[in-house]
């Protein structure tokens, strides 16, 4: 084995964060001197990328929201639809990670393994938060001549909320997208939300542990220097239940 074969030998792992700390920073500077394992790692980001909800979805039509609802609330046979399919997406996965020389160690096996039922569990997790929710929430936003809009999946059983950002460019330098929960003391600072122009943001989120029901959610554009537990910058969505 020559040393740029473990290079090419571990292209999945990299994508999958399964190399240890020292391996990613190794990997990551030899990506800036080979442009075969360069394109190798865009080629398994996109295959992968679906896993985060990562295909832009079309502008949402009237009565979108009402429609998502219902199908989400269906019984749990559109469930057992949808589960074999992120099966079989990861053992896919497991697949072109085993797909490797004979002389890969049974730890490397094993890491990819690991990486790849990671990768099934948060698949499992992001779908039982949308199967579940009862509150389905479209707003559009339009932004320096870009139409795009914010998706929120409201789980009361789990707390949690699956939080979809599209059709929106990149934040302005020095600027993020800040998502915030709105409770009845006040705004409380949740995920920054980042975009490429390519995939929407999309983010699981945990509803606050503090006095006082949750009542909505905003997303505001914030400077990267606001550590501020308030909103300073300009609102594009402001939404109360």
């Amino acid at each position: 084995m020559t040393p740029h074969n473990w290079y090419v030998e571990n292209c999945e792992a990299y994508v999958v964060r399964a190399l240890e700390s020292r391996e990613e920073r190794l990997f990551a500077d030899h990506l800036r001197r080979c442009a075969q394992c360069t394109s190798e790692v865009a080629r398994v980001e996109r295959e992968l990328g679906w896993l985060g909800m990562g295909a832009a979805p079309a502008t949402p039509r009237p009565g979108l929201t009402r429609e998502l609802a219902e199908r989400v609330l269906r019984p749990r046979s559109a469930w057992r639809r949808v589960a074999p399919m992120a099966a079989a997406a990861a053992v896919a996965a497991m697949a072109v990670g085993f797909g490797v020389g004979e002389r890969h160690r049974s730890a490397d096996l094993a890491r990819r393994l690991a990486a790849t039922q990671r990768i099934l569990a948060a698949v499992q997790d992001t779908l039982s938060v949308t199967r579940d929710a009862q509150h389905v929430i479209q707003r559009d936003i339009a932004m320096d001549g870009h139409q795009g809009g914010l998706l929120i999946f409201q789980d009361p059983s789990s707390h949690r909320w699956n939080v979809v950002m599209h059709g929106l460019p990149p934040a302005p330098a020095g600027q993020v997208y800040q998502f915030w929960f709105i409770t009845e003391n006040g705004m409380v600072r949740s995920v920054e939300l980042k975009t490429d122009n390519e995939r929407p943001a999309f983010a699981t989120v945990a509803m606050p542990k503090v006095p006082g029901a949750v009542m909505g959610a905003a997303l505001t554009v914030e400077p990267v220097t606001n550590a501020s537990p308030a909103p300073r910058g300009p609102e594009l969505v402001h939404v109360e239940f």
